[in-house]
């Protein structure tokens, strides 16, 4: 037990924690593994996702229905079950809970709260972060106040920051802050509610109902009605709630229908030692995850210096750690001042498992629920394994790689079906290289590098690449090796090759800068370009092998390569092809969920029968008459593609679609074999290839070394 602490001796103590998790950590357990066989692929032969309410989660392990639950248990729940037999349970803090604040001013004469900063801080002030980790969630939780938690590496970066804030649960103060506010404001005070040109202010608040998020709600909304406001819950699931407010104009708050708070859920994917998505994501309006969604039309939050201070961050502008680090910690208060996004808690999620599995991977964040286990996971003696979760399909589940894959029970499938080029350590968080090998050369963070007079650049001007002007330089150099890719095949059966980079690096590259296709996609467009602004060049060494010029850097030369990772090569070119056809020349579907709405046309997903069916006709239009993207596959006189490889591509794609109805076609050691909504069921099958790189352990973590202090001296 901690007793009797200074500020310093916390701080020392946090930077020893620190210190310890990100040096790469030796794990005792991963000698013990045995894979169950030399096959390439993964452990098992088969794996099944199912749906199962939280509340009998339990049970349904214990009757072996499922093997992993996948999400958390309520603490109640998961403190019955820790001493069963039979079961594990795995703690990680892989969720997080805020709560939204809708900041748009709304229509004339009507006036919404939260378009008030100083209402906004008074939100701050009247979140009892305490009672929710301590009551709601038992102990089982860490309150935050930023978009990073005591669990996350950057948390060292803003703990003199946190540890100085004035935020506390005070709704005094709070009430005191929002009176003086609201009358500023034109609002009256009448018989304890606030009125505004006559008539009371509502407010609308979206509350999630899956878990303990309920409990959270009904508190902030009797804090919320303690400040003199009537507030109107709505208790809703994942699906309904997701489209009420990511994708509604929030101009439209107090019209019905709409929102002014809601209960968010977040689930961490990987640890990260030196975040830069989650501050952009959390905090800055320009990577279109803050209210107005970067959408057209939408009214937009805006705020300037938090968008500049977050591609600081995100591009690499910085001259070492320490400048990071302070501008890492002005973009954070700024965040914590304007007050639009409110963080409450971090979880530590409980998920259970059956005790007898091997071969699970624990993530410092993420727990067994990485990109790890399941490539490794299995129990003696069976070839296959069940994941249960809360669902496998909602109305937001949609899969296609250029605008999909937004919700956490899609992912939760799809990460196992496809190989990453890189990824993160699973105990660092530092970006390692999983299929594609790489060597970074840097002339950062002043110097440059000049491009080579081969080297190329997609003009959407002329529809074809261009060799970059003479004397281009950027500032650092990536050489990518894709030979774990390219002496592999597609779970189709088709090598995979250069030109599946090269589409891939294409089709983002014009959907952006294409005049036409932005204007369709726009959000898409208007978050990708300042990141695709700092690539300068590519070229094509050899069949393996492509260069990338980049003006970023980062003191950790591992964040250069992933930052120049532009393609995740995660399906083959001919599907983006005529995904592409479909979206952009026959306008019969949309790859984000407000273009779908916006042109009353399907959001695309490969698993749908409907949308599939649509993708499966553009192939077969395309193979009748040999249409080929001849523009993108002619690089610097290379081409890429030949009629006879373009026929045998959409053959096979057709051939996949006839045996599994389905165009979801990747690389990795799963492969997806049934998908059907109404049964919340998914099976994915080994890819057994004998082409494929990897075997059962050869990515086993194990579980990592954690010091744990039992004592210290006052």
């Amino acid at each position: 037990m901690i007793i009797n602490t200074s500020t310093k001796l916390i701080t020392i103590l946090l930077s020893i924690l620190l210190v310890i998790s990100v040096v790469p950590t030796i794990v005792h357990s991963q000698s013990n593994y045995k894979p169950p066989h030399d096959k390439p692929g993964p452990a098992i032969d088969i794996l099944r996702f199912r749906a199962f309410h939280v509340d009998i989660a339990p049970q349904e392990i214990l009757a072996n229905q499922m093997d992993m639950y996948y999400f958390g248990l309520k603490v109640a729940a998961a403190k019955d079950i820790r001493d069963s037999p039979g079961i594990k349970v795995h703690e990680a803090p892989t969720s997080t809970i805020s709560l939204l604040l809708n900041p748009a001013p709304g229509p004339e004469g009507q006036l919404n709260p939260f378009s008030i900063k100083e209402v906004r801080q008074a939100v701050q002030l009247i979140i009892n972060r305490d009672f929710v980790v301590q009551e709601i969630y038992q102990g089982m939780a860490v309150p935050m106040l930023t978009q990073v938690s005591s669990y996350d590496h950057d948390y060292l970066t803003l703990y003199d920051m946190i540890l100085e804030s004035s935020i506390n649960y005070d709704p005094d103060y709070a009430k005191f802050i929002v009176n003086e506010a609201m009358t500023n404001a034109g609002a009256e005070l009448i018989e304890g509610k606030w009125n505004y040109e006559g008539k009371p202010i509502r407010i609308d608040f979206i509350i999630r109902v899956e878990d303990e998020r309920r409990d959270v709600g009904d508190l902030i909304r009797s804090e919320v009605e303690n400040l003199g406001f009537i507030v109107q819950p709505t208790y809703q699931q994942f699906g309904p709630a997701i489209y009420t407010v990511y994708s509604s104009d929030p101009n439209l708050v107090g019209t019905g229908g709409s929102w002014h708070m809601y209960t968010e859920g977040w689930g961490k994917g990987a640890a990260d030692r030196y975040d830069s998505g989650t501050l952009n994501q959390m905090c800055s309006p320009w990577l279109g995850t803050m209210p107005g969604w970067q959408e057209l039309g939408f009214w937009q939050y805006e705020n300037e210096e938090l968008d500049l201070l977050g591609q600081r961050i995100f591009s690499g502008n910085f001259q070492n750690e320490e400048e990071r680090n302070s501008i890492y910690v002005d973009a954070s208060k700024l965040c914590l001042d304007e007050s639009v996004r409110i963080w409450i808690a971090n979880i530590v999620t409980n998920l259970p498992a059956d005790d007898s599995i091997e071969g699970i991977s624990l993530d410092i964040i993420a727990g067994p629920k990485s990109l790890w286990t399941q490539r490794d996971a299995y129990i003696p003696g069976k070839n296959d394994l069940t994941i249960g979760n809360v669902w496998v399909w909602t109305e937001r589940t949609t899969w296609n790689p250029v605008g999909g894959f937004g919700d956490v029970y899609g992912n939760d499938i799809w990460r196992n079906m496809y190989d990453p080029p890189i990824t993160r350590h699973p105990f660092t968080g530092l970006p390692i290289p999983y299929r594609a090998n790489y060597d970074v050369t840097t002339s950062g963070p002043n110097g440059n590098i000049e491009l080579p007079s081969d080297s190329f650049m997609w003009n959407s001007e002329t529809s074809s690449w261009s060799n970059v002007p003479v004397g281009s330089t950027a500032t650092s150099k990536v050489v990518f090796d894709y030979s774990k890719y390219f002496a592999s095949k597609w779970h189709h059966g088709e090598q995979i090759n250069m030109a599946d980079v090269i589409y891939s690096i294409y089709q983002t590259f014009d959907l952006t800068y294409n005049e036409d296709k932005s204007s369709m996609e726009f959000a898409i467009a208007t978050v990708s370009k300042p990141y695709l602004d700092s690539f300068k060049g590519f070229r094509i060494v050899d069949d393996n092998t492509l260069e990338v010029y980049v003006d970023f850097w980062h003191f950790a030369p591992d964040y250069i390569a992933d930052y120049a990772s532009i393609t995740s090569i995660t399906m083959p070119w001919e599907i983006l092809y005529s995904m592409d056809t479909l979206v952009f020349d026959q306008r019969k579907a949309a790859y984000s969920d407000t273009a779908a709405q916006r042109f009353n046309v399907p959001w695309i997903s490969l698993v749908m029968d409907g949308d599939a069916r649509l993708v499966r006709n553009v192939i077969r239009e395309h193979n009748s008459a040999n249409n080929i993207p001849d523009n993108v596959f002619n690089v610097q006189g290379l081409q890429l593609v030949s009629d006879s490889d373009a026929t045998s591509r959409y053959d096979s794609v057709l051939s996949w679609f006839d045996e599994y109805g389905m165009l979801v076609i990747s690389n990795g050691p799963f492969m997806l074999y049934r998908y059907e909504p109404p049964a919340q069921y998914a099976e994915l099958h080994a890819f057994r290839d004998e082409t494929y790189p990897f075997k059962p352990g050869q990515f086993f973590f194990g579980e990592a070394d954690l010091v744990d202090i039992l004592d210290v001296d006052s």
